[in-house]
């Protein structure tokens, strides 16, 4: 069974990332300011690393399937129900940016800092919205 209270404090601790990006992050900055990128692309990950572990805990706990990978968990969440395709793939891309930043697999693009900071932290938000109504549309679904 989901544990309700778990994801919701996810979902707000999501919210706040995307509330502090919104408010405090200036995109144009993140080129020529270390500490604007690294803050940007930590929070950005923190956020990201909270949807993972959303998604994981309902992938568990509703035995929806054995992910190969943390980008599969959103997409056991899309066959479920729980998010829209078109949201579980772009989740999925936020994963590999995620994994960018965490294992330094590469350099991290500048650019694609700005454009999620600028353009995409709605889809957080999304993600946060579909858990939600889910969350309270599932008799039983938390305890």
């Amino acid at each position: 069974m989901t544990d309700t209270d778990l994801v919701e404090k996810k979902l707000a601790f999501i919210e706040t990332c995307v509330r502090e990006l919104h408010d405090l992050c200036q995109p144009e900055r993140i080129p020529v300011d270390i500490r604007e990128e690294r803050f940007a692309a930590h929070t950005l990950q923190i956020a990201i690393q909270a949807a993972q572990d959303i998604a994981s805990h309902i992938v568990s706990e509703g035995r929806l399937g054995e992910p190969e990978s943390n980008r599969d968990l959103f997409a056991l969440l899309c066959a479920d129900g729980w998010i829209e395709p078109e949201l579980s793939v772009v989740i999925q891309r936020m994963i590999g940016f995620r994994n960018v930043v965490v294992h330094g697999y590469q350099h991290l693009d500048q650019t694609i800092v700005v454009d999620v900071v600028r353009n995409r932290l709605g889809d957080l938000l999304a993600f946060c919205s579909a858990i939600r109504a889910r969350l309270h549309a599932t008799p039983g679904a938390g305890r």
